[in-house]
């Protein structure tokens, strides 16, 4: 048997799991105040504190510190990196803790694995990054030179559901094609190609609207709206990425509250609503050329596919190209396991950074 920790640290929460093989036997979403992380300048500052709320955990649950055999981190926005396992090193931790491409809460998962791993001996690993990017050259092109496309999405759960769905249809993760559309506060549709992510609309450029972000936008008029003098800089990325969407036209984000008023024949609501979806639709319908019409399934994942009514939506439009599977909610937690795993079962090898 081999005992696993997973640490995926957000804004103000770290979600804690231990794994006895496959079998999750702990786990707790510990919160932190404001209060209490207002005392960091740093994200990478809270590290001791966070590591002394899991290590809390640890003893509350009864895991001795010492049966821990690997501690595996949520990954930061390192550099762009193939998908895989990776062992945290002195070059990763560097990144991490300067923050050199965000100053993001998931930095910590790699900063808290390596202070345990100094710690116990242990293995400290990180997997599949919000920065995987396994593009091909022509995919980075967009249209003018100096705006190239970025890989940039869900790549953890994307991955993993797919690993899943290749196990349910019986065919080689390595193998197997789909189109997989994570959906939560982003929206990241993805062509996955026998485990590779081969494109990606990027959320918080592109794609379909979402909750909270504006994705594609008419070009001519964002760029009319950067320059009448209304607007910093900073108001244009709030705007786009944390106050658009749903948000913008229907001033909240709960998906399941919009749901409700449309449930009560809210007609303003289902409007905004459907022309979300169609845009997903319309996207998956995209990315189907990625995979030149060769599909195994489209995956629906996240928090939004527990929707009965959002899949069967997206399955109307859709279900032409290919079977609809839908996994509502996210697998982080075991996914961050299963990549330990892997490389103490030893049928995958840890990357280097």
């Amino acid at each position: 048997m081999a005992r696993v920790l997973v640490i995926n640290p957000g804004s103000t929460s770290t979600k804690v799991a231990v794994f006895d093989d496959d079998k999750e036997v702990a786990q707790e979403n510990i919160t932190h105040s404001n209060e209490e992380l207002a005392r960091f300048s740093k994200t990478a500052d809270q590290a001791p504190y966070r590591l002394k709320a899991i290590k809390d955990f640890l003893s509350r649950h009864s895991v001795p510190e010492e049966s821990i055999e690997c501690v595996v981190g949520r990954g930061g926005p390192v550099k762009p990196i193939p998908a895989g396992t990776y062992n945290v090193n002195g070059a990763m931790l560097a990144d991490l803790v300067e923050a050199k491409r965000a100053d993001h809460p998931s930095n910590l998962g790699g900063i808290i694995a390596d202070m345990i791993r100094k710690e116990r001996s242990i293995p400290a690993y990180i997997v599949d990054p919000v920065s995987v990017d396994e593009f091909e050259d022509f995919v980075r092109v967009a249209g003018f030179p100096e705006c190239e496309r970025a890989s940039l999405g869900h790549a953890l759960n994307i991955r993993a559901v797919s690993r899943r769905a290749a196990a349910e249809l019986g065919i080689p993760f390595e193998k197997a094609n789909f189109i997989v559309v994570h959906m939560g506060g982003g929206i990241s549709v993805a062509p996955v190609q026998g485990g590779r992510i081969a494109d990606y609309n990027n959320a918080n450029e592109g794609g379909p609207m979402q909750p909270e972000r504006s994705g594609g936008l008419p070009l001519a008029s964002l760029v009319e709206l950067c320059f009448t003098g209304k607007y910093t800089e900073n108001d244009i990325k709030v705007m786009t990425t944390k106050k658009g969407g749903l948000y913008a036209y229907l001033g909240t984000n709960d998906v399941l509250g919009i749901l409700e008023k449309i449930k009560n024949g809210d007609m303003e609501t289902q409007l905004v609503f459907e022309a979300m979806l169609y845009q997903i639709a319309q996207e998956i319908g995209g990315m189907a050329t990625s995979l030149k019409g060769k599909i195994d399934a489209i995956i629906l994942t996240g928090s939004i596919a527990y929707s009965e009514y959002v899949v069967s939506r997206i399955r109307e439009y859709t279900g032409y190209i290919a079977k609809v599977m839908a996994y509502g909610g996210q697998m982080e937690m075991e996914a961050l396991a299963q990549g330990g795993l892997r490389v103490l079962r030893g049928a995958e090898k840890a990357k280097e950074y």
